[in-house]
């Protein structure tokens, strides 16, 4: 089973860098040009333990649809989100966050089953854990952006009427 280990230093609180990795909106915005969609269960404001979204979005030369649950949450240190329904066999993210002296490291391991067996596996080594590790990459990017500026009131602070 193929996992992708990050660990990315933001220079904000950990409970805003937390909150903010379980922001609908921002997670859409950081996948804004694979048109991804929460279009089933919690599709908007910070998802919870046991809720689940389900996701549209186009990856891959196709539209996919994948069902996640929280199945875990220790505020503000670590959530847990599995696959209920979609295109992998399976698939398992771990957000970990660990406050420390300037900021917050922020921790992915994200495990995942590719279907059809072999092939599969083949798929995966070659070319799938590579396309999921920027995506990754470009969620955790933008996390950055938010938590180190203003940015974060827009999505945490809904009566924040400012500007960047």
């Amino acid at each position: 089973m193929p996992i992708i280990h990050l660990t990315t230093f933001i220079a904000a609180p950990i409970e805003r860098v937390f909150d903010l990795s379980r922001s609908i909106e921002l997670h859409k915005k950081s996948m804004a040009h694979h048109r991804e969609q929460a279009v089933a269960g919690t599709t908007m404001g910070l998802i919870n333990l046991n809720e689940t979204v389900t996701w549209k979005a186009k990856h891959l030369m196709r539209t996919r649809v994948l069902q996640v649950q929280i199945t875990a949450m220790e505020r503000p240190f670590s959530f847990t989100d599995e696959m209920k329904k979609g295109s992998f066999k399976s698939m398992k993210h771990e957000h970990h966050f660990k406050a420390i002296e300037n900021g917050t490291l922020m921790i992915d391991v994200f495990k995942y089953e590719a279907p059809f067996g072999g092939l599969g596996r083949f798929f995966s080594g070659l070319y799938l854990s590579a396309y999921l590790e920027k995506l990754l990459e470009q969620r955790n990017l933008m996390i950055k952006e938010y938590a180190e500026s203003n940015k974060w009131k827009h999505v945490l602070d809904p009566g924040f009427a400012g500007t960047n």
